[in-house]
């Protein structure tokens, strides 16, 4: 299809605008946070799919909460994260990104990972550098008493961004990342997908991920491992 190619192109193409957007941000009911960076992003990819997949639904964080919808498994979707680590984003820091996951009739077509300003990128049928690590990445949902439990004899990292952290298990540069606490299917669903691409474990909610579309009806936990 090519079709996360061209998204990725297309915001690229508009990056200084997002990237101008940074000081915009809003608290949402939930207390997170969106900004016009979001919007923009979320544009961007809505017209997009308007023009070239008409008969996709768009699944989007910031279309959320979707009481009384009606999801269909063999439906087709587009389901996307515009700014995945909005509180980085907002924060002048560059470990944020774009997830998108397209489904047709069913059956999992593209997924993406894209880091704008680290200027990297994962995508379906391409190729990507693979790496061994002894790092961790850890969720930034976990409190003070979940640390302390933390097994001793590994390297952790906290980021406060699940693309970033999930392109770095598909691609080795940790070993493990997880997240025991539940997260959304946009937060998810591209490296769920990407991770079963490269040989990498994927797990959600405790059992092997076999590439099925996950609904905003509920919170997943994830579990990637090498």
């Amino acid at each position: 299809m090519n079709i996360c190619q061209k998204i990725v192109d297309r915001i690229k193409s508009q990056l200084a605008d997002i990237v101008s957007l940074k000081a915009t941000k809003v608290k949402k009911p939930d207390d997170s946070f969106v900004s016009k960076g979001d919007l923009l992003v979320q544009e961007i990819v809505f017209n997009f799919c308007k023009e070239q997949l008409p008969n996709h639904e768009l699944i989007s964080e910031e279309f959320a909460p979707f009481d009384g919808c009606e999801w269909n498994e063999a439906g087709s979707y587009v389901v996307l994260d515009p700014i995945d680590g909005t509180e980085n984003f907002v924060s002048g820091l560059r470990e944020w990104g774009v997830g998108i996951s397209i489904y047709t009739d069913g059956v999992h077509q593209e997924s993406c990972i894209y880091l704008p300003e680290l200027d990297e990128v994962a995508i379906t049928g391409q190729p990507l550098q693979r790496f061994e690590s002894r790092i961790h990445g850890l969720s930034s949902s976990l409190t003070k008493k979940d640390l302390e439990q933390l097994p001793e004899g590994f390297e952790y990292r906290i980021i406060g961004c699940s693309m970033y952290n999930m392109l770095n298990a598909v691609k080795g540069s940790y070993a493990r990342f997880e997240n025991v606490k539940g997260v959304s299917c946009w937060d998810v669903l591209p490296g769920l997908n990407l991770a079963l691409e490269h040989g990498v474990k994927a797990y959600v909610d405790g059992q092997p991920y076999q590439g099925q579309i996950l609904f905003p009806t509920q919170k997943y936990k994830i579990l990637l491992e090498a």
